[in-house]
């Protein structure tokens, strides 16, 4: 079977910073975002990290992203809502739409708060055990993103007007919302509720031991339950590093990260049987082959390939730059 033409090429970065100079990492992660426009990317992506050394606010870095660039879509891959009030975060993504000139493309998440047992004394001090950590939490923002009605009150209050849904309301960004999702359940769920869908380098072993097949699985089983059917949006989220031009000292370091964490690659891992792909490390021809070997990228048109956390901006230059001059055109975008 014939892959699907690459129709978008897109990257994906945690946004690492120093915890003693974190502006440093800010800057370095918004140029990261204006080389890729420049390069030809078209879309950039932000993991977001809580309690950690890497972006915790994309959408205050997506604002300033927005406003350095003109024409990259910009995307969270993902926020996990349970950090999130759905209402405030729905004014705040359709206000950094706006600023954008609809260009964001928000991917999210349920479940409780990464170490919630850590967390849930601060993050929901009175509310803690009360808090909906389920798909409930994404409709409500789906339909405040969506403009549905939020209150039973419009109208003005002495001097000053009042909405009855979200403002301001911008009305494409209900079709870029993103579900990243590892399961056959969240899969079905994204398509019945027509998001988008992010599908990366973790999935869990339902059916399956084998990474691609279970991948292919989730992505089949999303546009069964999506209106659109084939023309459903899936981005497939790989860590992939060509070398075209990389030294021979990259090439080294490069393959040594790769080897460090491959032996969970193997086998299922933890109770909840979550299976990791392999980084594909390599000349772009090398990559091309091996991606259009794997079922399924053979059925996505688009990519967020997910750079390494831990290496150094001049790799991540020589990284992006071989991605869109090599590896994009061996894709067959």
């Amino acid at each position: 079977m014939d892959s699907r033409p690459l129709r978008k090429l897109g990257f994906l970065t945690i946004g690492l910073f120093d915890e003693n100079d974190p502006a440093a990492g800010h800057e370095a992660t918004l140029e990261l975002i204006r080389l890729g426009e420049d390069l030809g990317f078209d879309s950039a992506w932000l993991r977001h990290r809580h309690l950690q050394f890497g972006i915790s606010s994309p959408v205050a870095v997506l604002g300033a992203a927005s406003q350095r660039t003109s024409h990259i879509e910009l995307g969270t891959a993902v926020t996990p809502l349970g950090w999130e009030n759905p209402l405030r975060l729905a004014e705040d993504l359709a206000t950094l739409d706006v600023l954008s000139g609809g260009r964001i493309n928000p991917g999210i998440s349920v479940g409780p708060p990464m170490r919630w047992d850590d967390v849930k004394d601060v993050l929901y001090p009175d509310t803690a055990e009360a808090e909906d950590f389920t798909y409930r939490r994404v409709e409500r923002l789906l339909s405040f993103v969506r403009g549905e009605q939020v209150t039973d009150f419009r109208g003005r209050v002495g001097f000053e007007d009042f909405a009855d849904r979200v403002q301001p309301h911008s009305p494409g960004l209900g079709a870029r919302m993103w579900y990243g999702g590892a399961s056959l359940r969240s899969a079905r769920w994204a398509g019945e509720h027509r998001m988008n869908f992010l599908t990366s380098s973790v999935v869990r072993a339902e059916e399956s031991d084998d990474f691609a097949q279970i991948q292919l699985s989730h992505i089949r089983a999303f546009r069964a339950a999506h209106p659109d059917g084939d023309r459903a949006r899936v981005s497939q989220g790989l860590v992939v590093i060509p070398t075209d031009s990389a030294s021979p000292e990259q090439v080294n370091r490069y393959r040594e990260y790769a080897a460090t964490r491959l032996p969970r690659t193997t086998t299922p891992q933890g109770p909840a049987r979550m299976m990791f792909a392999p980084d594909i490390v390599g000349p772009s021809a090398e990559i091309a082959e091996r991606l259009h070997a794997q079922a399924a990228f053979r059925e996505v048109d688009e990519v967020a390939f997910a750079l390494p956390f831990t290496f150094r901006p001049d790799d991540y230059i020589q990284i992006l730059t071989d991605m869109a001059q090599t590896l994009g055109p061996a894709l067959g975008r």
